[in-house]
């Protein structure tokens, strides 16, 4: 077993792998794969490292691992193809498909503020624990009884883990279909993408194993009870969740379309380079250019209430904030990224798709040391294909 970097890439991509190679030397890597499609082709796929705690085990090409909240992209996608087939209005109500939602004010409450992160229910109202997370009924129930925290379409505040039951809610609402079966039937199905929310029992025995990121202070502690931030994680306190829960067959077969989406690089770009191509790719279009244009219209630009770093979202994805945000470049471009470093970017005006996955999670949503290396690498690659 050598761990090394395997896959196929352009020359111009040959700094990338040596990156790829030197962190997983080095240790700062145990397993991970980066993907990058230009116009339709793929430019670079490439693996390497372990998937095993042990190293035991290398990092093969149809390796897979939960990549936390880059599912959110995938959740996007679904409510953004109903929004082309015009079943969902972005700036309808969320109570006009959903009544039951409308409760303790949330009336206003408007499809694209969900999809942005500005409806101000970004958590579930505790008492309210893990296990409940899995139960999707009562875990729907408990987000439509809740007042929001900050008055809908102000400000954005991460909402976390509740993203896909908000989105996925109202998908199963107009379909009639779960929002995993929903994603695969209509997004990997028809795109041969290797990503899926939740796993398959016939996928586990290539998943890799996670390593936990190192601790770190929130600095919840210091903020008033009632603070976005602090009502978000209440749910969720240190140890309530993370590699052991994710590593769980409970968590593998929930439908958590905020956080439980296992892929690699690869499949990532093929789910989401429709969105680079202006809305098809192969024959197969998901979104009119008019549906792709509204990922772009601005909601939000600003501090985020619950991560408390600046942020600015658009309808379903985050947008280009490079001076905040070093992993993605300027331009019309738009993107989301996990917990412990994975990274997804749409790049429309180089019709370019990337995105890194890993199984040894740094600190952070918004990149790492690790994925920002990738991604200038990435950027300076496109630079020079287009000199």
């Amino acid at each position: 077993m050598t761990g090394a970097v395997q896959g196929r890439w352009d020359g111009r991509f040959d700094r990338l792998a040596e990156a790829l190679a030197e962190e997983l030397a080095s240790g700062e890597e145990l397993g991970a794969s980066i993907a990058v499609d230009l116009d339709g082709e793929l430019v670079a796929d490439l693996w390497g490292g372990y998937a095993d705690r042990t190293k035991t085990v290398d990092w093969q090409q149809d390796t897979i691992v939960n990549f936390w909240s880059c599912t959110k992209t995938l959740t996007a996608l679904a409510a953004l193809i109903l929004v082309d087939r015009g079943a969902l209005d972005p700036f309808a109500p969320v109570a006009s498909y959903w009544p039951e939602f409308a409760a303790h004010g949330k009336d206003a409450i408007e499809v694209r503020h969900l999809l942005s992160h500005t409806s101000g229910v970004s958590g579930w109202q505790v008492p309210f624990d893990v296990e409940q997370i899995y139960d999707w009924d009562g875990a729907t129930a408990h987000l439509a009884n809740q007042a929001p925290w900050w008055p809908p379409g102000t400000a954005s505040g991460y909402h976390a883990m509740n993203y896909g039951h908000l989105i996925g809610e109202l998908v199963r609402r107009i379909t009639g279909v779960t929002l995993k079966d929903f994603v695969r039937d209509e997004i990997a199905g028809p795109l041969g993408a290797d990503v899926q929310i939740g796993a398959r029992e016939a996928d586990e025995p290539r998943i890799a194993q996670l390593v936990a990121p190192p601790p770190r202070d929130r600095g919840l502690d210091r903020l008033p009870a009632d603070h976005p931030a602090v009502q978000t994680f209440a749910a969720f306190p240190p140890g309530a969740y993370g590699v052991a829960v994710a590593e769980t067959a409970r968590w593998r077969h929930a439908d958590i379309g905020g956080a439980n989406g296992h892929g690699n690089a690869r499949g990532l770009v093929t789910a989401l380079r429709p969105i680079s191509l202006g809305g098809g790719v192969d024959g197969v279009r998901l979104l009119s250019p008019g549906t792709v244009d509204l990922i772009f219209a601005e909601q939000s630009h600003g501090i985020d209430l619950v991560l408390g770093v600046p942020l600015r979202f658009g309808i379903g994805f985050g947008l280009s904030t490079p001076e905040s945000v070093r992993a993605v470049p300027a331009g019309r471009v738009c993107w989301w990224g996990g917990w412990g470093g994975s990274l997804v970017v749409m790049d429309l005006d180089r019709r370019a798709t990337f995105a890194y996955v890993m199984n040894k999670m740094g600190q952070g949503t918004t990149g790492t040391d690790r994925s920002q290396r990738y991604a200038r690498l990435i950027d300076e690659a496109l630079q020079d294909a287009r000199a």
